[in-house]
């Protein structure tokens, strides 16, 4: 994936060095080049994010219910 974003952005910027004034070959990078690359690869990388998210909230929900645990006081162990 990220091959294909490294060769877009070469070609981009071979178009833009091409244009006539630094104006429009900052336009051309930043509108041919750099804007759709980053929406792609923000779109491609939703699914690596949402999967990263949820491994996180598993995590603090064990060390909640870990923490939960070590709370609670033993059933009859320390009665009278």
């Amino acid at each position: 994936m990220y091959i294909v974003a490294i060769g877009w952005l070469y070609v981009a910027l071979m178009m833009a060095i091409t244009e006539t004034s630094v104006v429009a070959g900052v336009a051309t990078f930043l509108l041919y080049g750099l804007a759709p690359v980053s929406i792609v690869m923000y779109i491609m990388g939703t699914p690596g994010r949402r999967r990263r998210r949820r491994a996180q909230e598993g995590r603090d929900a064990a060390q909640a219910a870990s923490a939960q645990a070590a709370r609670l006081p033993d059933d009859g162990a320390a009665g009278p």
